[in-house]
């Protein structure tokens, strides 16, 4: 019975594979067409000629910018390869506005010619040229966004960004230090116009600069405005700001003052300046599109309106300007070997951001506090946030490590997430300054506080003083580096705390430093401040999650006390415990369940067209994290850290 029962499968089997045979044959199978010829890759070869870029961004009633863009080419040319810009510096990932581009048009020595857009590298345009071509102009628009919901918007009827990457073309083949290119802008009328370039020369509302190379072109951004003032710093550094009005562009000598201080305070830090000249370029609105970028010589930094005449108010929002500041050291001068690229083509690595923008992050944090930038304890309060956040707020570092979180940039290209809490996002910034602050406590520990962190910035970022190139590195010299510093087992440090999953939250080098993470009933000086500008509720670890100004759901915490409940990102809360939503009514109501175990806080949420009552059985009232010094009244490691420097 078993052999009958064998040959039975066996010839059913058999049937099976026929029957899938016939079918086979009746199936139409394609083969993978080959793909287009790839992009010419890079060569570190001059280009034939200076490229001759001219903008017309005048146009502030329909926010767009009108280029002309000229590009010699060798005699014997036949075919020519423009790129748009797709891996932009400092974005992380390709996030070349490809599709702000519009209204292409080439020419050949003056005569139009037809153009072909590359089917896989859509950033690409490839023109065939007529025997003899000399010269290929380009003319096209950037259309600027006017919305939010459409882009990050870089022009309004009082300011603009421009950014030289998002408006022009480049030809193939090339290093871009190795392209020469003479930029030219026309401005609205009687704007004040700021940038690194060199060579500013101006003929009523039409700017020329030096000519330069395409590399350096991109790395200097352009501030213009009507409102509009300029600050010297000392060091060959400058503040230069632009504003929605005028009056904002008050500030105090003594909050002036903590620029200066910043400036002082990281060159003392880093030991060594890595530029001629810098520029801060601030924005003061909230009519532009929000922006924090580094630049070797520059930064791109962008303030609520009212930030500097309601400056203790204000308080949480100044840290920008520290950390692209940083920047110039790290990540500009000193970037990872897999991150560096010669041109705006070949993908960038993200493998050593928890360095560029960890220990970016950290310096942040310490020299917004040395300089008085920011107040000490306000910094504490985001030492205390981060903290926090990693302890209780981020379940996802179950799973994920935060070297594979440097991989969110490509994978969610910074937008929205339903639980990022469980997925994770670009927390190689502030774990990574975690871990460094931790980094910085075993190396004083060590030395009897006679080394820190500010040695190996010295070590690390403050070599070749007045060399403004780039210098890459790899994990192996940021171990030797500390190794140097501090004898220690470095690699397996940085590759527990940082490469491994499920680890403990980062809380050891805060309290190394004498402090302690501590729950309070109101929000810390930073929270607070956040909280009252924007005015949001931040409820994560009390409810677990977080509201808006009119009191919809921006970000759930996974398995938290609202997520159990049934709570998803856009429910709105329309009345708590049968009173009609206001931050103080949730408040109270949570503060109310703490004393009574039996009565839950209960909302009526409208999700769609839909309403529900929800009881959410939550008793340990309201939580803030705050950081406490375990030796009050006296100095301790964090304290020392973020004490100005004086020598």
């Amino acid at each position: 019975m078993k052999y009958l029962s064998a040959v039975a499968t066996l010839s059913a089997l058999l049937s099976l594979g026929a029957s899938a045979t016939a079918q086979d044959s009746t199936r139409t199978t394609p083969m993978a067409p080959a793909l287009p010829a790839a992009i010419p890759a890079a060569q570190d070869v001059p280009y034939p000629g200076t490229l001759a870029l001219t903008i017309d961004a005048s146009d502030v009633e329909h926010g767009v910018y009108r280029v002309t863009e000229r590009v010699p080419v060798a005699p014997g040319t036949s075919t020519l390869t423009l790129l748009q810009p797709g891996w932009l510096p400092g974005n992380h990932s390709e996030t070349g506005p490809y599709s702000l581009l519009a209204d292409f048009h080439f020419y050949a020595d003056g005569k139009e010619i037809p153009w072909v857009r590359d089917t896989v590298a859509v950033n690409a345009f490839h023109l065939s040229l007529p025997q003899g071509t000399k010269q290929v102009t380009a003319k096209f628009v950037h259309t600027s966004p006017v919305r939010s919901s459409e882009g990050r918007i870089t022009m309004t009827q009082e300011m603009l960004n421009l950014q030289w990457e998002k408006m022009s073309l480049y030809p193939a083949g090339h290093y871009v230090r190795d392209i020469p290119v003479q930029p030219t802008v026309t401005f609205p009328k009687d704007w004040t116009v700021f940038t690194a370039l060199d060579g500013m020369a101006r003929q009523g509302d039409t700017v020329t600069w030096t000519a330069t190379d395409y590399e350096r072109l991109v790395d200097s951004p352009i501030f213009a405005g009507i409102n509009a003032k300029r600050w010297d710093l000392g060091h060959d550094v400058h503040l230069d700001v632009v504003a929605d009005e005028p009056e904002q562009l008050a500030i105090t000598p003594e909050h002036l003052q903590t620029y200066r201080n910043l400036v002082d305070q990281a060159l003392r830090t880093f030991g060594a300046r890595h530029f001629d000249h810098y520029d801060f370029l601030l924005a003061l609105t909230d009519r532009m599109g929000g922006i924090g970028l580094e630049h070797h010589r520059s930064s791109e930094n962008q303030y609520e309106p009212n930030s500097w005449t309601d400056w203790d108010a204000m308080d949480w929002d100044h840290n920008v300007i520290p950390h692209e500041f940083t920047h110039s050291w790290n990540g500009k001068y000193r970037r990872p070997a897999d991150l560096w690229t010669p041109d705006y083509q070949q993908p960038m690595q993200n493998t050593l951001l928890w360095v560029y923008e960890g220990q970016t992050q950290f310096w942040g944090y310490v020299l917004a506090a040395r300089s008085g930038v920011q107040a000490k304890d306000t910094v504490l309060g985001m030492f205390a946030s981060a903290v926090a956040k990693y302890a209780e707020g981020t379940p996802g570092r179950g799973w994920r490590s935060v070297e594979d979180t440097t991989a969110a940039p490509q994978l969610a290209r910074r937008r929205p997430l339903p639980y990022v809490s469980l997925t994770r996002s670009e927390d190689y910034y502030v774990e990574g300054a975690l871990t460094w602050l931790e980094a910085d406590q075993i190396i004083r520990k060590g030395t009897g506080g006679s080394k820190g962190l500010d040695d190996f910035a010295k070590a690390f970022f403050g070599v070749r003083d007045g060399d403004w190139g780039e210098l890459t590195y790899d994990f192996d010299e940021v171990v030797r580096t500390l190794n140097g510093i501090y004898p220690y087992d470095w690699a397996t440090f940085l590759r527990t705390r940082l490469y491994q999953t499920n680890q403990p939250a980062p809380m050891n080098g805060v309290r190394m430093a004498g402090y302690n993470l501590v729950w309070k009933a109101e929000p810390n000086p930073y929270e607070k401040g956040l909280s009252d500008a924007r005015k949001t509720l931040d409820l994560t670890y009390s409810l677990g999650f977080s509201l808006d100004k009119d009191g919809n759901v921006t970000s759930v915490l996974w398995d938290g006390a609202g997520y159990n409940a049934g709570i998803v990102n856009g429910v709105k809360i329309v009345a708590v415990n049968g009173r009609a939503y206001s931050k103080t009514v949730i408040q109270n109501a949570i503060t109310a369940a703490k004393t009574s175990l039996k009565q839950p806080v209960t909302l009526l949420v409208k999700r769609g067209e839909r309403y529900d009552t929800v009881a959410i059985d939550y008793h340990d009232g309201l939580r803030w994290p705050w950081l406490e010094s375990a030796t009050p009244g006296k100095a301790n490691g964090l304290d020392r850290l973020l004490a100005p420097r004086r020598n």
